[in-house]
């Protein structure tokens, strides 16, 4: 069994991200981001989830199709011009579609109509694409999961699953009725209902032989189906032609060290976790004798890999803690959301572009697509490059005659005001990875620095390119992050752990200023409205070692009217006795007029404060506030001002204002200047450059020694988004 290490995997990664070389080799980029809700029908609310789980193509290439469960329906998507897709409409089923895969002019899909999980009950229904509608419905006798055609298109395989009930007896199995392969003959009409086969997998194996929990199937070209048996922990191969199991054996355990095997708030890649079960999802043959595992764990398991078996069970690859290790170097690991299973590797795929064949990993916690090279039997794969994704991705599907990628995501936070359920995709061409745009180096112990939730910049007024970031409550652990903004993408070079008494602190950091004795301001943004441990705003002085120094808080004539829209940004001008530390607030505090926040001053010298007021914009959705605040020299000062929304409509801009001739006001005074502001730059465009939608949180901007400006996106920590960090260099601004 061979792997690769996560030290060779960031070399690659390097190597893939310069334009140094005189050839390029060719990359995958994303270059469109359809919402799946875009193609709701009018009669439909589109405040209810909608979601893209799985998506297949038509034969032509420009037309995908995917699954929509809780609509229960399926949609169409025009991809004749991939950079720009359209809706194509919507087609409702009476259930909620699993599955879907396309045989000539039909498609054919999986639908669940069970009434209860005890109950379970499906039918496969053949689709005509030119008509979008439904030819005829093949009762399947249970609950549908994958299916797959035959490339000589005589065969339709489909998995029974069956699926336990999690909250019956906490899920364990066995929970009857057992599940099967169900294979149907392919016709002209889409498939044979009548000739029907039902491929018993039971007493296979041995954790519940009488049910075997299957969920995923793929086809090579000798006709035999791979079943992955995910609970039982098993692998099934099946001649399709005589309805046979020709071989079946277990999808093994593995032991990993060196994982963040605690859900804790801290990323800490000082785990060890032995002979956890592999439990593969999604499986794809690589070749007639070789197929890969993607090993989800969704029972008892989470290897947090991926595995390549040979046709006689034996094993030739598996990535061990590599996938997590790259996520953790690209701030993607989900360590709230998955530490017991990592990223949660879900789906997969299979495809041969040019002369490569590729291997693209799905992971589910983390949001991206990990992209590998295959080397043959017996070699280790070669990792190319992460792709970013929508929340959650659940298909992957390659369209190789058009270099095309696609991914369907299936998470749809429109309940908590996030983003939307997306179809990605992605070309492949000659050039340079788009992303990441920023990744950490190992640390002392020869690990991937963690990171995420970026909250702050600023830097040391000397030197160019160099940057320093905070993160904010996310994490258990505030950090203070070096960056070298000079490489591309940028590097996380150094982690400094912000200690009290000796003691890790944890603040809630949402912005960072550097003071002239190499030490640092952060702002802790306080939730007075808490009713269980209400927090304060803070203005905290960092030594540079990373130890506390002291702790400021607000007095009461301002503390008293504080909301939970706090702290934001925080920026120093002057030194000794001349130094003021200004102070960005979110949102309106309860003593301000409404659209405007206030601008703190604070002289350390006399420990006085002082009031300005910022006139926010007004929209007609959800609130506007301040998430950054920058000296830029002469009085004059650079916010971020942005809105809570997502998408190209979102405001999110760059604005400067000076206070020349305005004398802040008193805590408590009834009278407070107005700050007078520009427009710098909107900054949806850059947002919307990267092809994804346009991400909500931009919350930090800088401008270097050389005066080259920057923002970064705060990620929440891969918590209800899709963990993607945008670190965008904007060159030199002109501000007034």
């Amino acid at each position: 069994m061979r792997r690769i290490t996560s030290t060779s995997a960031f070399a690659a990664l390097l190597l893939a991200s310069t334009s140094l070389t005189a050839a390029a080799e060719p990359v995958f980029n994303r270059i469109a981001s359809f919402p799946v809700v875009a193609n709701l029908p009018g009669d439909r609310d589109a405040a209810k989830p909608t979601v893209a789980e799985i998506v297949t193509v038509s034969e032509d290439g420009n037309l995908l199709v995917y699954t929509d469960s809780p609509q229960e329906g399926v949609g169409f998507i025009d991809i004749t011009d991939a950079s720009a897709p359209k809706p194509a409409g919507f087609v409702p089923l009476k259930g909620e579609p699993t599955s879907v895969t396309i045989v000539g002019g039909k498609a054919l899909i999986a639908v669940v109509t069970s009434k209860d999980k005890a109950n379970p009950a499906g039918e496969l229904v053949v689709l005509d694409l030119a008509r979008k509608a439904i030819d005829k419905v093949c009762d399947l006798g249970g609950q549908p999961d994958s299916v797959a055609a035959s490339r000589d298109k005589k065969f339709l395989a489909v998995v029974i699953e069956n699926e336990r009930d999690e909250d019956k007896d906490k899920g364990k199995i066995p929970q009857l009725p057992g599940g099967n392969l169900t294979v149907l003959p392919l016709a002209a009409d889409g498939v044979d209902c009548a000739g029907k086969k039902v491929v018993d997998l039971t007493g296979l194996s041995a954790i519940a032989p009488e049910d075997p929990e299957p969920e995923f199937v793929d086809i090579n070209g000798r006709n035999e189906a791979i079943v992955s048996l995910q609970e039982n922990n098993h692998l099934a191969i099946v001649d399709l032609a005589s309805g046979k199991v020709v071989k079946h054996f277990p999808a093994g355990v593995v032991t990993l060290d060196k994982v963040d095997a605690k859900r804790d708030g801290v990323i800490a890649l000082n785990g060890r976790i032995e002979g956890v079960k592999r439990e593969p999802d999604t499986v794809q043959w690589i070749d007639d004798e070789r197929f890969l595992t993607a090993n989800e764990g969704d029972y008892q398991g989470g290897s947090r890999g991926f595995t390549i078996f040979n046709r006689d069970g034996r094993v030739e690859y598996d990535s061990g803690n590599l996938l997590e290790h790259l996520a953790v170097r690209l701030g993607h690991f989900p360590e709230k959301r998955a530490s017991a299973k990592g990223v949660e590797p879900e789906g997969g795929e299979v495809a041969t572009f040019g002369d490569d064949k590729l291997i693209f990993i799905a992971s589910e916690r983390g949001s991206v697509v990990f992209v590998f090279r295959d080397k043959g039997p017996g070699q280790a794969p070669e990792y190319l490059q992460t792709l970013p994704s929508g929340v959650a991705p659940e298909g992957v599907l390659a369209i190789p005659g058009r270099d095309l990628l696609v991914t369907a995501n299936e998470a749809d936070n429109v309940k908590d005001g996030g983003p939307r359920s997306h179809v990605v995709l992605y070309k492949r061409a000659e050039g340079t990875p788009n992303y990441p745009t920023i990744v950490s180096v190992d640390g002392a112990d020869g690990l991937p620095l963690p990171w995420g939730a970026l909250s702050g910049l600023t830097t040391d007024g000397k030197t160019p390119g160099r940057l320093f970031t905070v993160t904010d409550s996310f994490y258990g652990n505030t950090r203070i992050l070096e960056i070298d903004a000079s490489a591309k993408p940028a590097r996380i070079i150094k982690a400094t752990p912000v200690t009290r008494d000796g003691k890790a602190a944890s603040y809630d950091g949402e912005g960072i200023a550097f003071r002239r004795n190499g030490g640092f301001w952060i702002v802790s943004e306080g939730n007075p409205e808490k009713k269980d441990n209400p927090t304060a705003n803070q203005l905290v002085s960092i030594a540079p070692d990373g130890s506390v120094e002291e702790e400021i808080a607000l007095p009461d004539a301002l503390a008293k009217h504080a909301t939970r829209f706090g702290f934001e940004g925080v920026t120093v001008t002057g030194e000794g006795a001349d130094e003021t530390v200004w102070i960005a607030v979110q949102r309106e505090w309860k003593d301000d007029p409404k659209g405007k926040a206030k601008i703190l001053s604070y002289k350390p010298a006399t420990k006085t404060w002082g009031v300005l007021h910022y006139p926010l914009e007004s929209i007609a959705n959800g609130w506007v506030g301040l998430s950054e605040i920058t000296a830029v020299g002469d009085g004059t000062f650079v916010v971020v001002e942005r809105d809570n929304q997502l998408g190209d409509k979102a405001l999110k801009a760059l604005r400067s204002f000076s206070v020349k001739g305005l004398t802040p006001a008193a805590p408590g005074a009834e009278a407070i200047p107005t700050v007078t502001k520009s427009l710098v730059r909107d900054l949806a465009p850059d947002l919307a450059a990267p092809k994804g939608y346009v991400l909500d949180k931009v919350e930090s901007f800088v401008i270097d020694a050389a005066g080259n400006a920057f923002i970064v996106t705060d990620n929440d920590g891969v918590d209800g988004s899709s963990g993607e960090t945008q670190f965008i260099p904007l060159g030199k601004l002109a501000i007034r």
